[in-house]
């Protein structure tokens, strides 16, 4: 028998993982799993069949137990994050409930474009035993059922009615992870008899095959043009996003800028892409962004932006940049790079950053423009010193910041997600060292902290071993999701979590007052339904999940209990409280475009209103 003609006698999920523990990826010259593994809840819909499937690879692919389907989705997203896009896991959880609680991790990893494989249960193809346990019936389409709501917030779905499927639908769904311009998540719906149904499969089809990710060349036109439209510039300036990281791109961007004197601002996503005490290292940009950076946007009239979507963060809601300014988006994926009439170059950012620097030739950014750029980080660099400094003041975010900063290892990496963090890290994190913070704003979720930090423990683990996962939370998403700690003990994945408490939702509550409303129904106190406000012994309820755990009073005390957590071998939860009204950020931010009353009989909504409208004749209309 040849061997193309050879078979082997699977069932379906036997036959889904064997094939993807054979495949591989090359990264700096070694041969890794693409797949790492994966994190799961069993249930009737998956335990029978594909738990005895995963059961037989425990060693290939690590079956990490969740405690939360959404948070498992997370930490698959954590893992993708910290391998720069280049590996994945797996989520599986049972029909019904357990798989539409992955909607949300869905949702996460599409907004921030990044690989992770869904394998849920479904309802039986037969329908024979219909209406089964947890199915949702849709009287008009027995064919539309629970795991249909995943295909706005998935890259590729299917749903799998028959085992010989899966030999087009399982490449499929790699490429679509390894793509670099299509990346986001893949749902295969496994309905839970087909899961079982055996099939004479390809012995080929099984073998090792090694992936490498695709690096789209740039169209050497969309360079020349670009290269035209860039040596018109007086006053250049980058806008250096996560897809920087995810090309592994940093050293070109970097030489990029020197070669050219060209200042640099990172997004939300693009920090860590520069050293914090870089000279062309401007600051982060937009709503959460420095003076620095934003300064200087003001009045760019190139603007080079690669690796960016251009988020609202980003761009101030587009009041950030001058009306005259024309872009150039060098992005991977064509929607990113033709937004707002740039000039696109769609390719990789390496590829597209080398072709560029081969055809600029002598372009230089004037000096006196390069300089004032230095002048501008000069003065947010002493705003945040100041800004980071414990005194004679209530705790703030950004004091516990600062001390971290001061006493973390350089390749140490950084989590936040949601709350008032994500800006306060964004503006006052001083970057050690490249690829090194993780601030979850494309979803913005609250409760990817942890599980997502999990996740990132994980991959670091596997690249790093020796550096720590640190976790910036407020309590408000410490309340929402905070199973993984448990996780995090039980596996030996250490993290330092920082849980800084304010007393609930109080950017949010920052947010209200601001547009001229009341507090109400965002921090515990100001709850109409909460007769006796209390709050949460967190240090408790970490030490009950396994966890070291210690509150302190102040900065002086978070600077000794990080040392001991830094010295621990399992994960430490050090609580603080931090004054939900004084210590925010004052400077650094652009307008935002948010949706206040235009009627209201409360004249301070009303001058709020008008407030908030008055720099709307700045905003840039699709241009």
């Amino acid at each position: 028998m040849s061997k193309v003609s050879e078979k082997l006698r699977l069932t379906t999920s036997q036959a889904i993982i064997r094939w993807l523990s054979n495949q591989y990826i090359e990264i700096d010259g070694e041969e890794l799993r693409v797949c790492g593994g994966g994190f799961g809840i069993f249930g009737h819909g998956n335990v029978t069949c594909l738990g005895e499937a995963l059961n037989s690879v425990r060693e290939e692919l690590p079956l990490y137990r969740g405690q939360n389907e959404q948070s498992m989705g997370f930490a698959a997203a954590g893992y993708a994050k910290q391998w720069l896009r280049q590996r994945f896991m797996f989520c599986t959880a049972s029909a019904g409930p357990g798989t539409s609680n992955l909607l949300t991790s869905a949702a996460l990893a599409h907004a921030n474009r990044l690989p992770m494989l869904l394998l849920c249960g479904d309802t039986y193809a037969t329908r024979l035993p219909d209406p089964v346990l947890q199915q949702m019936e849709n009287f008009g389409d027995p064919t539309f059922g629970v795991n249909d709501a995943f295909k706005p917030v998935v890259r590729y779905w299917d749903r799998i009615s028959h085992p010989a499927q899966i030999l087009s639908s399982l490449p499929n769904a790699l490429a679509t992870l390894l793509d670099p311009a299509d990346c986001g998540p893949a749902f295969i719906g496994l309905p839970q008899d087909v899961q079982g149904w055996a099939y004479d499969y390809p012995a080929i089809w099984f073998e090792k095959k090694v992936h490498r990710i695709r690096r789209q060349a740039p169209d050497m036109a969309e360079i020349a043009d670009a290269v035209a439209l860039l040596k018109t510039a007086r006053r250049p300036m980058i806008i250096a996003g996560g897809g920087v990281q995810y090309s592994r791109a940093v050293e070109e961007l970097t030489s990029f800028a020197e070669a050219h004197r060209i200042p640099v601002v990172e997004t939300i996503a693009g920090r860590a892409n520069m050293l914090a005490t870089h000279p062309l290292n401007i600051g982060p940009i937009g709503v959460t962004g420095s003076n620095s950076a934003n300064a200087i946007a003001e009045q760019a009239d190139v603007i080079l932006a690669v690796g960016t979507r251009l988020q609202d963060f980003t761009t101030g809601s587009w009041t950030a940049f001058s009306r005259e300014a024309r872009f150039i988006s060098i992005n991977a994926a064509r929607h990113d790079a033709v937004k707002h009439m740039s000039l696109p170059v769609v390719g990789d950012a390496k590829l597209s950053l080398e072709a560029l620097a081969a055809r600029a030739g002598g372009y230089s950014a004037p000096e006196a423009w390069t300089a004032e750029a230095r002048g501008h980080r000069a003065d947010w660099d002493a705003y945040v010193a100041k800004n980071v400094a414990p005194g004679n003041r209530p705790n703030s975010y950004a004091m516990a910041i600062g001390v971290v900063n001061d006493l973390c290892d350089p390749r140490d990496r950084v989590v936040a997600a949601a709350g008032g963090l994500p800006a306060e890290v964004t503006a006052n994190w001083r970057t050690l060292a490249p690829g090194t913070v993780d601030v979850e704003f494309g979803f913005s979720c609250m409760g990817y902290e942890i599980a997502g930090a999990w996740g990132a423990r994980i991959a670091q683990a596997q690249r790093e071993p020796g550096q720590d996962t640190i976790v910036f939370i407020g309590d408000g998403s410490y309340m929402m999701l905070n199973s993984d700690v448990y996780s995090s003990v039980l596996s030996q994945k250490k993290l330092i979590i920082l849980v800084l408490d304010n007393g609930g939702f109080a950017v949010i509550n920052k947010l209200q007052n601001n547009s001229g409303n009341e507090s109400f129904n965002n921090l515990i106190a100001d709850c109409p339904t909460i007769p006796e406000p209390f709050g949460v012994d967190f240090e408790a309820h970490a030490r009950a999940q396994g966890a070291i755990a210690e509150t302190v009073a102040n900065p002086a005390e978070l600077g000794e209990a990080f040392k001991r957590a830094k010295a621990a071998e399992k994960t430490t939860v050090i609580c603080m409280k931090v004054d939900a009204y004084e210590g925010w950020t004052k400077e650094g931010h652009t307008w935002w475009e948010c949706g206040t009353q235009q009627v209201s009989d409360d004249p301070k909504v009303r001058a709020a209103h008008e407030d908030w409208e008055s720099a709307r004749p700045r905003q840039r209309q699709g241009v």
